[in-house]
């Protein structure tokens, strides 16, 4: 497979050869604000950052954030609770997704779905790689993902209409006005899909049916020169059919049900200028979400309700100085209440909060044209866990103006979440198992023991305490090459040092042979790799190809590996033997080679066409021979390409015609990628309806 895929790039490499010259270097002058909180070039930026614009996402085709984000060198889209991204080789957990800066809220099992956020009204995403808690705080720790909308402009209407296999039908409204020092902007958007199975003999589907419904509105007052006031408001709905498959009494059960997820947020900001030197803003947010699950279970097996409602709000100020030609700062600070309350944390009734307090400062010195200082640090205060400082540091250093160098090193953090302390649930049809939050399973444990509930404590009982936020220290170091005008060439080597990371272990065990377990930080964890980017760009071609090589594992595991204390059963004869070093794939569901190659062409009187390659190496999937880790053959899921092509054309009239086919060759693996429905074709019309009409 991997010489298919090189030869398949060789392929679509020398097919773009014979056109004009033109250059990157209008991306490179893109002003980005994510790395560092503030304004500059991003050929200026000193950590790895990565800018998607408004059309590389629609002559992608992209309809929600994880089909734009799985193209990109070193992202991948896991599908455990949703759609979450893996960003250097960490989890889901550890990546901040903001929308205008403000976080998102409703992770469930510690993932953002990423196809709660369509892409239809998306200015461009800017992702910067590595820990940036220095800026941002918790959930920072890999990385974060910033998605920045279309802001208020001249009037304009726009609508587009979309429809694919699985009767997927998805449509979107663009319209904003302006009148003097006053402009809004509205987006609405509908999502819909009947479904799929990847077991055609199955009763239940792989993806039930859903309908998402987004609307979205920006206004902005311009006071004077100097004040601007913006106010953001966002509501997202989504509901989902639910389908479970009871055993009772030897019988399959088949019930239906209803999964009813609801987010909103509105967000002002309010900035003023003082002077050419001094400005500042300060920022408001709010944010809800719920997701409510009901399932009619028959045949005398109780009614499955579950709920979970999560609030956040912040109020922040940063202010940005010039102190002279050389030297800058921006500092804030601000405050958090967050709050959740969920039949799975004691009761509905119940209502858990949290509050944080945190500054941060950030400095740039640049001596002359050549360097580039930047130094930063953060403090959180946090109700329910101990204070955490992050400091970071980048440097940046041109050796002329087609090579430059940048290294950075910081810390980020992830806070231990509300299910991690306060979880108290019991699933009574699965073997009576019980999971208690680290805060919770103490006063838990003693209640069932006065019951005589409780056979035996494990050894991790006694390790019970107030959980530590997981931590991290990050390196990166890169360089920027550009050997002609038409090339660009980007290369960055890093590695993330992750303490104290938050797993699950049994502490105790039932009478009835049911297991308790809760959260302890007990791991240490390493991820390191190295990720080249390269651009060519020739007139109306445009050739980009990524590649990313990893390498992940658990420290406590090499070296029980090194004492000689883990083994493994050969998958042929069964013998049991101690397996060495390169036998361990590291941490399961990374892939050690990831690439990308991706070609777009934009011709005469409005064409344009992609073709799209993502390939992805094996991964470890589930441990089958009893010993924690994977190691054997059989425990990997099989590696993959996946092509999606798309093309359109543009007419002077304001109507706009596309259709593309996504995974063009039907790849499917129905265990380790149920989110993968094999080849998904679709075409849509596209309407401006302000468009100043052209005579023909």
């Amino acid at each position: 497979m991997r010489v298919l895929f090189i030869n398949f790039l060789l392929f679509l490499g020398a097919g773009a050869a014979c056109a004009q010259d033109t250059t990157f270097r209008a991306d490179m002058d893109e002003v980005v604000v994510t790395a560092t909180r503030s304004e500059r070039k991003l050929s200026n930026v000193a950590v790895p950052t990565t800018v998607i614009s408004q059309k590389q996402i629609r002559q992608s085709g992209s309809l929600r954030l994880q089909d734009i984000l799985g193209e990109q060198t070193g992202l991948f889209i896991t599908e455990a609770f949703g759609k979450g991204l893996q960003m250097q080789g960490l989890s889901s957990d550890y990546t901040l997704i903001l929308l205008n800066g403000e976080p998102f809220i409703g992770r469930m099992g510690g993932v953002l779905d990423l196809s709660r956020i369509a892409v239809g009204n998306i200015r461009k995403i800017e992702i910067v790689k590595g820990p940036s808690s220095s800026l941002y705080g918790s959930e920072a720790l890999a990385g974060v993902v910033n998605i920045i909308t279309e802001q208020p402009a001249a009037d304009r209407l726009s609508g587009t209409l979309r429809y694919g296999r699985f009767n997927t039908l998805d449509g979107s409204l663009n319209s904003s006005i302006k009148r003097g020092k006053f402009a809004a902007s509205a987006f609405v958007n509908s999502n819909s899909s009947e479904g799929y199975t990847l077991l055609p003999f199955s009763n239940l589907k792989t993806v039930e049916p859903f309908w998402r419904f987004t609307k979205q509105l920006e206004t902005s007052w311009q006071f004077s020169d100097k004040t601007r006031l913006a106010i953001t408001g966002r509501y997202n709905y989504e509901g989902i059919t639910n389908t479970i498959a009871v055993q009772n009494l030897g019988q399959t059960i088949v019930s239906k049900g209803k999964e009813i997820n609801n987010d909103v947020n509105i967000n002002p900001v309010l900035s003023h200028r003082f002077s050419s030197r001094v400005k500042t803003q300060l920022r408001g947010y709010t944010s809800a979400f719920s997701s409510i699950q009901r399932l009619d279970v028959k045949e005398s097996i109780s009614n499955y309700n579950d709920e979970f409602r999560q609030s956040f709000h912040r109020l922040e100020n940063q202010t940005d100085i010039v102190l002279s030609s050389k030297v800058s700062m921006n500092a804030g600070g601000g405050y958090v209440q967050e709050s959740v309350r969920s039949n799975r944390y004691d009761s509905l009734s119940t209502r858990r909060y949290n509050h944080i307090g945190y500054a941060f400062w950030q400095g740039e010195w640049t001596p002359d044209d050549r360097w580039s200082v930047i130094t930063g640090l953060r403090y959180d205060l946090n109700k329910n866990y101990a204070s955490v400082i992050s400091p970071k540091l980048a440097i940046r250093y041109a050796w002329n103006q087609k090579l430059s160098f940048t290294a950075s090193a910081g810390r980020g953090f992830k806070a231990p979440d509300f299910r991690q302390l306060y979880l108290n649930f019991t699933n009574v049809a699965a073997g009576s198992y019980s999971v208690f939050g680290s805060l919770a399973a103490a006063g838990e444990i003693a209640a069932l023991s006065r019951d005589g509930q409780i056979e035996s404590l494990t050894p991790s009982f006694y390790q019970l305490a107030d959980l530590r936020p997981e931590s991290s220290v990050g390196l990166n170091a890169g360089m920027q090459y550009r050997p002609a005008a038409a090339w660009l060439v980007k290369a960055n080597v890093f590695r993330n040092d992750i303490n104290d990371l938050i797993l699950t272990d049994v502490i105790a065990y039932k009478r009835n042979g049911g297991q308790i377990f809760s959260y302890l930080n007990v791991s240490r964890a390493f991820t390191q790799g190295v990720e080249v980017d390269v651009q060519w760009n020739k007139g109306p071609v445009q050739v980009s190809g990524g590649y990313q090589y990893l390498v992940t594992a658990d420290k406590d595991v090499l070296e029980q590996i090194r004492q000689g204390r883990v083994f493994t059963r050969e998958l042929r004869s069964g013998i049991s033997r101690k397996i060495s070093r390169s036998e361990y794939a590291g941490l399961p569901q990374r892939s050690r080679h990831m690439a990308n190659l991706k070609v777009f062409y934009e011709g005469k009187k409005g064409w344009f066409a992609t073709t799209r390659a993502i390939y992805r190496a094996r991964w470890g999937t589930n441990d089958l021979d009893g010993n924690g880790l994977i190691n054997r053959s059989d425990e990997y899921a099989r590696g993959f390409v996946q092509v999606n092509i798309s093309g359109g054309k543009s007419f002077a009239n304001g109507v706009k015609y596309m259709a593309g086919v996504d995974n063009l060759f039907n790849y499917r693996d129905e265990l380790n990628l149920p989110g993968l429905p094999g080849y998904q074709w679709y075409v849509s019309i596209a309407y401006d309806f302000m468009q100043k009409h052209k005579p023909k």
